[in-house]
């Protein structure tokens, strides 16, 4: 068996704070032994898992669907790179989209910042009246931008 380590330790070489450790087993991503003294003892792998739950974030996955991939995990082994290939596959549509969305963003800044305009008068983003009040909270026009060009 994986020699076990505390909470602490797998914290630190996670890269994470401990009460996000115990919040990820909270939420089904990890689990852990209880020794005599009833403190938390990890297996070396959940490295990997906390390595995989980064890296999904990274992506834009939500701690819900990073749960549902690690249940597709097999029990009782570590995962390989076939599994971890596995789970990744269906990331390489959500990270073309996210590059896109900022290659938008930065052509938008490009366009806003470099016109050089620092005029709220002339300035396309500008609101006059507070009308974007009434579409709800939040940078509406910005979002709006977010959106691909049919």
């Amino acid at each position: 068996m994986d020699e076990l380590m505390g909470i602490g330790d797998v914290a630190v070489r996670a890269g994470v704070s401990v009460p996000t450790v115990r919040y990820y087993e909270e939420r089904g991503l990890l689990s852990s032994v209880r020794d005599g003294g009833n403190r938390r003892r990890y297996p070396r792998s959940v490295l990997r898992r906390l390595a995989f739950v980064a890296a999904a974030q990274r992506v834009g996955l939500s701690l819900e669907e990073i749960a549902a991939s690690l249940a597709g995990l097999p029990e009782g082994r570590t995962p390989t790179r076939a599994d971890w290939t596995r789970l990744s596959r269906d990331w390489r549509p959500r990270v073309e989209a996210r590059i896109a969305e900022l290659e938008r963003l930065r052509d938008d800044l490009n366009g806003c910042i470099g016109c050089g305009c620092l005029s709220l008068r002339r300035c396309a983003l500008y609101n006059p009246g507070d009308g974007a009040r009434s579409e709800g909270p939040g940078a509406r026009w910005v979002r709006e931008a977010r959106r691909p060009v049919p």
